[in-house]
């Protein structure tokens, strides 16, 4: 399979620090559910799989974002449960709701 996806992390998140916060204090500051609602303000303002690979590459939290969100193929096991249940649960081309995982929050393309 194969997918991108566009990670908000939170203080709860297993690692609070990102590319774009190295230090995590943004990300140490942020609730769970403030970063749910960044989520779906972002996923709002997404109207094509072009739109996701553009808005990854700025909003996401995962180091992913230069590729825009792309995740390459990978197979079962490789990710995450909750990740890999949230691509699986989706069609070629759907675009899901919040997906959380320990990492924190996504939504996710899936593209393979």
């Amino acid at each position: 399979m194969r997918a991108r996806h566009i990670l908000v992390k939170h203080q709860g998140s297993r690692r609070p620090a990102s590319w774009k916060d190295p230090e995590g204090i943004e990300i140490s500051a942020r609730s769970r559910e403030q970063a749910i609602a960044m989520l779906n303000d972002i996923r709002a303002s997404i109207r094509t799989p072009e739109d996701f690979a553009r808005v990854a590459q700025t909003a996401s939290d995962c180091s992913s974002a230069r590729n825009g969100g792309d995740l390459g193929e990978f197979g079962p096991g490789q990710m995450q449960k909750a990740f890999e249940d949230g691509v699986l649960a989706l069609g070629v081309g759907d675009i899901s709701g919040v997906v959380e995982s320990d990492s924190g929050v996504h939504i996710i393309l899936r593209t393979g």
